[in-house]
């Protein structure tokens, strides 16, 4: 079992360091590293080899052997793109692709999709020679010429990001009027020359892929647009198989209110099931009944009716959260809460009210919970009749304010300061852990790392 978790975008040859320190600190007798080797060698504590040393390191983070490791840093390793670090282009069709498209840094601005736009019309023909280009401007006819004469083109990883056609057809915005029927056609050709509807990267080599569908859909901390033909896109690439089990995709959507992406990936199977890039990543990749978990603790904790019905489709609202050790705290913090008491501590009305139409179990909140749950109703004579518990409440949830800002519940924040509860604190069991609440009372114009 992991005890560890292994680091973001993983470095094989400190790893491998890693073990050759564990072998040597081992060799001399140091007691921790006895302790370490005895934790998760199968002969218990002792001098090991170097092979031995690296099977410790492997099952302190949660790997059968070394070879599974190295085979995950590998993966991770292949798929790695950093898109938001590139600056050159060796032509001009890579020009206008840097321009084009969706890159999650500080940069995904309209005005940088303009200038690629005007890039492309003063200089039509630069699709003909690059089939990314082509598929980003969904020119199906340069796009079909390019494929007639070479059809492994349609999944060959180029252009300025070393992406597929496919990623650069869903990331680009330089075109906010293109025609639909345009790019399913340019979708469709890619598709019928065996490009893969599940293609993506690993950004910054995170293991949360962005994969075509994430790139059709948009959103993000940032506010990225969809595509401006999301729909027919996403519905394309998802009836030729892209796995609807998509945990950048929904993690994108989640911060707005539009609820149509859920729809859509629920008809294709949501919640079941799973797809290649679990394959190839394994657990690091959240399961589609913890991807649902995920989403249905985003929505109650947000006040959401909409889209906790949407979610009742396919999640049991009447089950308590259980969300694994590997997960985030801030999740598991919730562990043996069913949605509606988290509603109900949460001060999430709208939510509470519809499950409790539909028979959802729950109690009302007591003591310190029942001071936060009026605080963040905006219920200011609760408060005073319950504000001795504010001294519980403060040391259960320290960050409240965050909390309470981050949802935009501003009636709440005032009688949180009043309770005396910290606007810079971040508490363990928070959901926004990067930030303070001052973050929260202007508008939001960074793009944070996604996740």
């Amino acid at each position: 079992m992991a005890t560890v978790r292994l680091p973001d975008d993983p470095n094989f040859e400190q790893l491998r360091k890693q073990a050759k320190d564990l072998r040597d600190r081992a060799g001399s007798g140091a007691s921790d590293a006895l302790v370490l080797v005895g934790a998760h060698h199968p002969d218990g504590p002792h001098r090991p080899s170097l092979a031995g040393a690296q099977l410790v390191i492997a099952r302190r983070h949660g790997f059968p052997s070394w070879a599974a490791l190295k085979r995950h840093v590998q993966t991770i390793r292949r798929y790695r793109r950093v898109p938001d670090q590139v600056d050159a282009a060796g032509s001009r069709a890579d020009a206008f692709l840097l321009l084009a498209c969706l890159r999650y840094g500080h940069d995904d601005h309209p005005a940088r999709w303009q200038r690629a736009s005007a890039l492309l019309a003063a200089h039509p023909g630069l699709t003909a020679g690059s089939v990314h280009a082509a598929a980003a401007a969904a020119d199906v006819e340069a796009l079909a010429a390019l494929l007639a004469a070479d059809p492994t083109l349609a999944a060959a990883e180029g252009g300025p990001f070393g992406w597929e056609p496919m990623l650069y057809l869903a990331y680009a915005r330089h075109d906010p009027a293109i025609r639909p029927d345009a790019v399913v056609r340019t979708a469709r050709v890619l598709l019928d020359h065996g490009a893969d509807p599940n293609a993506g990267y690993l950004w910054h080599g995170l293991t949360s892929p962005f994969t075509a569908l994430a790139g059709a859909l948009g959103g993000g901390e940032g506010g990225q647009p969809a595509h401006p033909a999301a729909d027919a896109l996403a519905r394309t690439l998802l009836d030729s198989g892209a796995d609807p089990n998509d945990a950048q995709a929904l993690y994108n959507r989640q911060f707005g209110t539009d609820d149509s992406h859920l729809g859509l990936l629920i008809d294709h199977g949501l919640g079941r099931g799973g797809g290649p890039w679990r394959a190839r990543l394994g657990d690091a990749i959240p399961s589609p009944a913890e991807l649902i978990a995920d989403q249905l603790w985003w929505a109650v904790t947000h006040d959401l009716a909409d889209r906790v019905r949407l979610l009742g489709q396919c999640a049991d609202l009447r089950a308590e959260f259980r969300f694994p050790e590997d997960r985030p705290e801030h999740l598991r913090a919730w562990n043996g809460t069913a949605p509606a008491r988290l509603a109900a501590v949460c001060g999430s009305t709208r939510v509470l009210e519809y499950l409790a139409a539909h028979g959802a179990p729950w109690s009302p909140p007591d003591g310190a919970d029942r001071l936060v749950a009026a605080a963040l109703a905006g219920d200011q004579a609760a408060v005073e009749l319950l504000r001795a518990a504010a001294g519980a409440a403060r040391r259960q949830r320290p960050g409240l304010v965050v909390w309470a800002a981050a949802r935009g519940a501003w009636d709440a924040v005032p009688l949180l300061v009043g309770l005396g509860f910290d606007v810079n604190a971040l508490g363990r069991g928070e959901h926004f852990h990067h930030t303070d609440a001052a973050d929260f009372l202007r508008p939001l114009t960074h793009v944070p790392t996604p996740g």
